[in-house]
C-alpha cells in the first residue's frame, strides 16, 4: 500500500508558532525531505524529535524526487519542509507535489505560516485582492519581462527578496512602476519584526547602501484604475448616433448599445435619436 506525502508547515522565525500537529506529523512519518537538511535538523533537535532527512532542494530536485516517489509508493510516508513557512510556495516542493499527483499518491496539508500572507496581513495595503509574485529573476530578460507584465496589475502584489539585493530591485520596482506605496516587512515573528511603510521613491533613496537586513517581503499598491466614463444622456445618444451613422446600426439597435455602457435608459436614448 502506497504513503502518502505531507506537505508540512515550519515556523518563519519563532519557534512558538509550530502547531501540535505538526509535531505530531513529524514523529510519525517515516522520513522527512528538507530543502536544508542543517536547518531542519536545528528544529527536530529543540522538539526532540529524531527522523530520517533527506535533502531536496532545487538543484537536485529531479534526482531525489524519483527516490523519494519511490519510497512512498514501497509504503513510506515522507513530511516534505522548507527552511521557513509552507513548502510549494516559490519552493522545489512545488515540484514534487506534482509529481505525487501524477504518480497517485496522496498529498496532504499540515498548515503553517507563510511569510508572504502574514505580510500581506499586517502590511496596511488592501487585501481585498492580491497577487504574490516571488522573487524576481536576477536574468536581465526575465526580469524585464515579468516587470513589463505587472505594470497595469491593479491588486495589491507581494515579492519575496534577499537582503543583498533589495536595493536593485527597488530600483527596478519604481523605474516601471513609478512612486507607489510599499510596506516593506522584515524579520516576521522574530525579534526586530518591521513593517516599513513608505514609498518607492522614499525607499529607493533611504536604503540603497544595502543596509537594511533580514527576511524580507515587499508589499506593493497596485495600479489606479482610469476613472470611467460618466455618460448623460446627451452623451449616450451622441454614441448612439455614431453607431447609426457610422457603423450602420438600426437606430433600435444603437440605443440597446448606447444603454448597456452607459445605464441610461433604452427607451430615452431611443425617444432622442428620433426626436
Amino acid at each position: 500500500m502506497s504513503g502518502k506525502l505531507y506537505v508540512l508547515g515550519t515556523p518563519i522565525g519563532n519557534l512558538g508558532d509550530i502547531s501540535p500537529r505538526a509535531l505530531e506529523t513529524l514523529e510519525n512519518c517515516d522520513f522527512i525531505a528538507a530543502e536544508d537538511t542543517r536547518v531542519t535538523l536545528k528544529l527536530l533537535n529543540h522538539f526532540d524529535i529524531k527522523k530520517p532527512l533527506v535533502s531536496y532542494y532545487e538543484h537536485n530536485k529531479r534526482e531525489k524526487g524519483n527516490d523519494i516517489i519511490n519510497r512512498i509508493l514501497n509504503g513510506e510516508n515522507c513530511v516534505i519542509v522548507t527552511d521557513a513557512g509552507m513548502p510549494a510556495i516559490s519552493d522545489p516542493g512545488e515540484d514534487l507535489v506534482a509529481l505525487c499527483h501524477s504518480k497517485g499518491i496522496t498529498v496532504c496539508a499540515v498548515p503553517g505560516p507563510t511569510a508572504f500572507a502574514t505580510a500581506l496581513a499586517i502590511s496596511g495595503l488592501p487585501t481585498g485582492r492580491f497577487t504574490f509574485e516571488g522573487f524576481l529573476s536576477v536574468t536581465k530578460k526575465s526580469r524585464k519581462e515579468h516587470l513589463e507584465d505587472i505594470v497595469n496589475e491593479h491588486r495589491t502584489m507581494v515579492f519575496y527578496e534577499a537582503p543583498h539585493k533589495l536595493p536593485n530591485t527597488l530600483i527596478d520596482l519604481y523605474k516601471y512602476l513609478g512612486d507607489r506605496r510599499i510596506a516593506i516587512v522584515r524579520e516576521i515573528t522574530k525579534i526586530h519584526e518591521e513593517v516599513i511603510r513608505t514609498t518607492l521613491a522614499e525607499a529607493c533613496e533611504k536604503y540603497k547602501d544595502g543596509t537594511l537586513k533580514g527576511e524580507i517581503v515587499l508589499v506593493i499598491e497596485g495600479a489606479e484604475k482610469e476613472a470611467e466614463e460618466e455618460y448623460t444622456l446627451e452623451t449616450a445618444v451622441e454614441f448612439a448616433r455614431e453607431l447609426v451613422e457610422e457603423k450602420g446600426l438600426s437606430v433600435n439597435e444603437a440605443a440597446k448599445q448606447a444603454a448597456k455602457i452607459s445605464s441610461i435608459k433604452k427607451s430615452d436614448i431611443y425617444k432622442a435619436l428620433q426626436g
